[in-house]
């Protein structure tokens, strides 16, 4: 029986068990939001406050998720999701039983959702980044397609779920349900055993991997525009998610089994547009799906903030969680499928701290302005600032994803040092000679200002292009980098999509003696007083 081809993925059994026992895990997740919301509605009437629930789950993505980019990136992943998960039951557990103790405050129960949140921060890049480890790149649109897919089947029933369980028998038990729901994902994750390629060079230091991946978003135009978009729409679509406990409590005058149910079909909607989503994504260019995503979110918190009807409320949830899917799907697919693996872990983190931090900022902002202007203003001016950001498209669209393939280009090989080189020796100078024919300077020209952008963009620093002023053929590039071992990062960052503007320089130059003159130079801007790089003792005397 041929399977869709959004469930593709669930051929490969790694991804199967994986993804069954995440869904298990994103049940008690949504029961323990369920509890973290009501109860918060049930200590405190402000709607500050009830808001702020939602930010301090989203604040610690948006703080914490570089350094998780950076720790995945450079470290064993699944190690990592174990401890991730491990630090999210224990932050449960000890959330139920202070709220069984009734010894729960206000600002207590958003200490505990903030540590949770840490632990999702540490867990999301971590995960998103380790889909390239379990399913091949052809079924990478579908896997992150169906890991929204799981979230949001338990959305349609997680909610209701816990919302019963409050009513009956409170938010403790919430708390403790999601502790153990927990337990077969980390059980699943003990039992993986990921075939991780052998790393040829020792990991980065975190603040300078942290660099390193910033510097490769900020190089690269497609990454920075779906950043902006992901920021846009997180900041104005958590209004749902931050004030629906007070849609449901004030406009619907319901319970903690109404809030339930309002999750439940936005998370029902989601499912739909997790289903569509790859189908729209094969027939629509990604500007066109996020777009779609925009314009029905929008229309949806139209409906939500300006009716006082259940059924007009979940008619505009439903709507709003086929567009979530719609929007954040394709965001991650494109920032997924425009990185290679060495960074991909920091993009993706980057993207979460632009679209969660955009989240936090909005759970605050439109808390604060429902408790000054009321819920319909605050509905009305998120929709608006949703149409801004899907009319933004027309300037930034979203870009196609990249035909090119991103793995290793693997030509360099590194160079044997005829003096003592260490790790950390530097700072180094590369020079490199380029023989061009009049002719053909324009084209050089052009395929230059590539080639300074991938420098830059895999950590060269001070690129430049200088030409001899009397043998005017003749031009030099150069670049800095901090170290020895930065020099061996740099190249071995060289993807196969980059070859082709390497082959293009090659075929320009033109030289008696074959190859380029590269020129590796170790740099000192003052004279020592001895000779403090000595030739090595086996190398040639003189060099």
């Amino acid at each position: 029986m041929k399977l869709p081809v959004f469930l593709d993925p669930l051929r490969h059994q790694t991804y199967r068990r994986l993804w069954s026992a995440t869904m298990m895990s994103n049940l008690g997740t949504l029961v323990q939001t369920v509890g973290a919301g009501w109860l918060m509605a049930t200590l405190t009437t402000s709607p500050a406050m009830v808001s702020l629930v939602q930010a301090s789950n989203s604040l610690p993505i948006m703080a914490f998720s570089l350094i998780a980019g950076a720790l995945a990136d450079n470290y064993n992943r699944r190690r990592i999701l174990i401890f991730a998960q491990m630090a999210m039951v224990l932050a449960s557990t000890a959330l139920a039983v202070t709220a069984w103790t009734g010894g729960l405050t206000p600002w207590m129960l958003l200490g505990f959702t903030f540590l949770v949140g840490c632990g999702s921060a540490l867990y999301n890049p971590t995960w998103q980044a380790s889909m390239g480890d379990i399913v091949p790149r052809a079924n990478l649109h579908a896997a992150v397609g169906l890991n929204s897919l799981s979230f949001n089947m338990m959305r349609s029933v997680g909610p209701a779920l816990g919302g019963m369980i409050v009513a009956i028998a409170g938010p403790a038990v919430a708390f403790v349900l999601n502790a153990l729901l927990t337990l077969p994902l980390i059980r699943a994750l003990i039992v993986w055993r990921p075939d991780y390629p052998r790393a040829d060079l020792p990991p980065e230091h975190v603040g300078s991997a942290i660099g390193a991946g910033l510097r490769y978003v900020m190089m690269s135009p497609a990454l920075l525009r779906v950043m902006l978009r992901g920021a846009i729409f997180g900041t104005a679509a958590v209004i749902t998610l931050a004030l629906l406990p007070l849609v449901a409590r004030d406009m619907l005058q319901g319970t903690a089994q109404t809030y339930g149910i309002l999750l439940g079909v936005f998370g029902l909607g989601a499912i739909g547009g997790g289903i569509a989503n790859t189908q729209l994504a094969r027939r629509l260019q990604n500007e066109s799906v996020v777009r779609l995503g925009f314009a029905g979110y929008a229309l949806a918190l139209l409906g939500l903030g300006f009716s006082g009807s259940l059924i007009v409320a979940c008619l505009s949830l439903l709507l709003a969680g086929a567009s979530w899917v719609l929007a954040l799907a394709l965001f991650n697919v494109t920032v997924q499928l425009s990185t290679p693996r060495w960074v991909v872990g920091r993009a993706l983190s980057f993207y979460q701290t632009a679209t969660f931090g955009g989240m936090a900022l909005g759970s605050w902002l439109w808390g604060a302005l429902a408790e000054a202007q009321g819920l319909p203003t605050a509905f009305a001016l998120a929709a608006a600032l949703l149409g801004l950001g899907g009319v933004l498209g027309l300037w930034l669209p979203l870009p196609a994803f990249p035909a090119d393939e991103l793995g290793p280009l693997g030509r360099f090989r590194a160079p044997e040092p005829m003096i003592d080189l260490k790790p950390r020796s530097g700072p180094i100078m590369i020079m490199i000679d380029h023989n061009i024919a009049h002719k053909d300077t324009e084209l050089f020209l052009k395929l230059m200002r590539e080639r300074r952008r991938i420098r830059l963009r895999d950590g060269a620093r001070h690129w430049t292009l200088m030409r001899d002023i009397e043998r005017t053929e003749i031009w030099i590039e150069s670049y800095h980098v901090p170290t020895w071992i930065d020099y061996l990062r740099h190249n071995a960052r060289r993807t196969l999509a980059d070859a082709e503007n390497s082959n293009q320089l090659k075929s320009l130059h033109r030289s008696t003696e074959g190859e380029q003159r590269v020129h590796r130079l170790i740099e000192r801007q003052t004279v020592p007083l001895t000779d403090d790089m000595p030739p090595r003792s086996d190398g040639p005397i003189g060099m």
